[in-house]
């Protein structure tokens, strides 16, 4: 059986030094808002490429901190709007409502599966203040024209960066017209694109820990120190509190684990592209398309498209190979979004009912991606 993610296999890897990581936090006797934390924190900043980096408990914590700090700052209110894209994982969409502030749910571009930037500016309104964007599957959501509209219309621009640690992308803007700190053809990582992101480090992510764990990732001083503030009970000062604020905080032991991964990511990120590759060059068959290729990529998951979704994935199974989907069930048509059930996203509906995702991480051997593609392609 080829698994569609063996977290042992992957962490096993590293596992001498994930486990004298963990006793080094055993045996030192503190467990919250110490080295471990303090040292991930300066390191994941520095990789990322920005100023800040606060540790919190998980990604969707991490995008709720962030538009509730920018509510306490007077950046936004709670009515206001935020556009994000209709195709995400329901986090993303929560992190807002969680807010009081209102989803504006724009469609994917069907060839990159990302936010379609040319419908981002007539969905502005007075209130809107801000636009989300999520590099799914691993690959960057950016566009050097969401920057431009963003600009434009002096709106916060917030990444969701959950499932594309160390993915690329180049600018091309004029670094004096810029509010993103970009250079003129400048490569800068996702998380460091914008205003602010929030990652999650989840353990199935292509940089993930041994339960749950997020951060938020920042240029703007003010805007960190508020989010670490708000996740620490509303406290800056021990027992003074500035914010009704929550628990939401990295903990030693999945600190100095990340630590440990994080000098492995770009080396687990290639071998993830070199199996992107091998899928892209090698799977042909009419029933089955993929996404267009991008560099910008890191391939957290490879999702491919079949209008017998069903029926590829039992043939798949009997076949040994497990898949999943990410995700059978768009938001807009989620219980929990009942008012949303009449909107018309045809576009995200179509990626939502024939998505599939295959194996893709960096604990596979090359001849278990060739068998994939094998049977991909003699799918009938």
């Amino acid at each position: 059986m080829i698994k569609y993610l063996d977290l042992k296999a992957v962490n096993a890897r590293h596992g001498d030094e994930i486990h004298e990581a963990v006793a080094r936090v055993i045996d030192g006797g503190w467990y919250l808002q110490g080295e471990a934390n303090a040292r991930f924190e300066a390191e994941y900043a520095r990789y990322i490429g920005t100023a800040h980096c606060v540790g919190c408990g998980n990604g969707l914590d991490a995008l709720t901190l962030i538009l509730r700090a920018y509510i306490e700052m007077g950046v936004m209110s709670e009515g206001d709007e935020v556009i994000v894209p209709a195709n995400t994982y329901i986090a993303t969409i929560l992190s807002i409502t969680r807010n009081c502030l209102v989803p504006v749910l724009v469609e994917p571009d069907i060839h990159t599966l990302q936010i379609d930037d040319s419908l981002i500016e007539q969905a502005i309104t007075s209130r809107t203040k801000a636009v989300m964007i999520v590099h799914l599957y691993g690959r960057c959501a950016y566009t050097d024209k969401i920057g431009e509209i963003c600009r434009k219309y002096g709106l916060k621009l917030i990444e969701d960066n959950a499932q594309a640690h160390g993915c690329t992308a180049l600018s091309t803007f004029n670094s004096q017209l810029s509010t993103f700190n970009f250079q003129l053809s400048t490569s800068k990582r996702t998380g460091s694109l914008g205003d602010v992101a929030g990652h999650s480090f989840y353990p199935g992510k292509n940089l993930g820990a041994l339960g749950d764990a997020g951060a938020v990732t920042t240029n703007d001083k003010q805007l960190a120190d508020v989010v670490r503030a708000l996740g620490n009970y509303g406290s800056s000062k021990k027992y003074v509190f500035d914010y009704q604020g929550v628990n939401s905080r990295l903990d030693e032991i999945q600190a100095a684990v990340l630590s440990v991964k994080l000098k492995y990511l770009d080396e687990d990120n290639e071998r993830r592209q070199h199996i992107g590759k091998m899928y892209y060059e090698g799977v042909n068959n009419d029933k089955i398309s993929l996404p267009i290729f991008s560099n910008c990529n890191v391939y957290h998951i490879f999702p491919i498209f079949c209008k017998t979704r069903d029926a590829l994935r039992n043939y798949l199974a009997d076949n040994g190979v497990e898949t999943m989907i990410h995700y059978p069930v768009p938001p807009h048509k989620q219980h929990c979004f009942g008012t949303w059930s009449n909107l018309s996203l045809p576009i995200t509906e179509l990626i939502h009912s024939q998505e599939t995702s295959i194996p893709c991480n960096p604990a596979m051997t090359d001849d278990e991606v060739q068998r994939i593609i094998s049977l991909l392609n003699g799918y009938k």
